[in-house]
């Protein structure tokens, strides 16, 4: 592997499958945990589950000790962006959970997060997650060899903005996607805004992990006094999805992704590059 643009890692095929194998198990560990997140439960234990999920597909959770993170997954309700810790909670009818999730497998690094509601939830909260996901793929989608690390974020942005009230959506600035390979997070920074063109350029070996986190008011953010928790400063609602991928030859590769993307690419009329 190469360290380009400031430090940007660039992976050899079989790094790359390592990491592919690394996303299945996030992504199928995500899987068991929308089946299994409901109200009644403490986000404590949908942790339990996404450990025993992880540890028992020969992965180790990429969370859990990360700059003493406590936990495997983040589980983020309602009001909080990201980073929440499982806890205690008890989960509520119409609360909306974001679990973001990590896996290291052979020392390479998947990273995958969606977000449920649980419930009867207000219309433009079904709507916000709508967005937001939409938002991510529309990110993803927008990458090709040759092109620029801003040109996600731009399409992000162009996303939401272009939906029915999208003005009124809070983009987070404060959080941002990134690269990842042997590190959980490495450069490059992935905003979910800005103007195309800029930043390193997308080539066949670099890996992002694509996160926009959307609200239904602020953008502004503060921290809880744990030093982990983020939430929004108005108390708005937020939803948050993240994918990984990389580019090949042939296209894109969604590495969290089960169907490696396959599907939502081709609805969007965007090249498979995966196996």
């Amino acid at each position: 592997m190469g360290l380009l643009d400031r430090g940007v890692q660039i992976k050899t095929p079989e790094q790359i499958e390592a990491m592919r194998r690394a996303g299945v198990v996030v992504g199928e560990t995500l899987e068991i945990l929308r089946g299994a997140v409901r109200p009644g439960m403490t986000t404590a234990e949908l942790d339990e589950i996404a450990e025993d999920a992880i540890r028992s597909r020969g992965a180790v959770p990429s969370f859990k000790g990360y700059e003493g993170f406590p936990a495997s997954i983040c589980t983020s309700v309602d009001e909080v962006v990201v980073h929440g810790i499982p806890g205690e909670r008890v989960l509520q009818d119409g609360d909306v959970v974001s679990i973001d999730c990590g896996a290291i497998v052979d020392g390479w690094h998947g990273d995958s997060a969606i977000t449920v509601a649980l419930g009867e939830v207000p219309a433009e909260v079904t709507e916000l997650l709508r967005v937001t996901e939409e938002a991510m793929w529309h990110g993803i989608a927008a990458a090709r060899l040759g092109g620029r690390v801003t040109d996600i974020g731009h399409a992000v942005e162009g996303y939401v903005r272009s939906q029915p009230g999208g003005a009124a959506y809070g983009i987070v600035e404060d959080y941002v996607g990134h690269g990842i390979g042997s590190e959980m997070h490495q450069p490059p920074n992935v905003p979910n805004f800005g103007r195309a063109g800029r930043g390193p350029k997308l080539q066949r070996g670099l890996a992002l992990a694509v996160e926009p986190m959307i609200t239904l008011g602020t953008k502004e953010t503060e921290v809880l006094d744990d030093d982990w928790t983020v939430i929004t400063l108005d108390g708005s609602w937020s939803a948050h999805f993240e994918h990984s991928f990389t580019l090949t030859p042939d296209g894109l590769w969604v590495l969290t992704a089960l169907d490696g993307g396959k599907a939502k690419l081709a609805e969007l009329g965007v090249p498979y590059g995966g196996r």
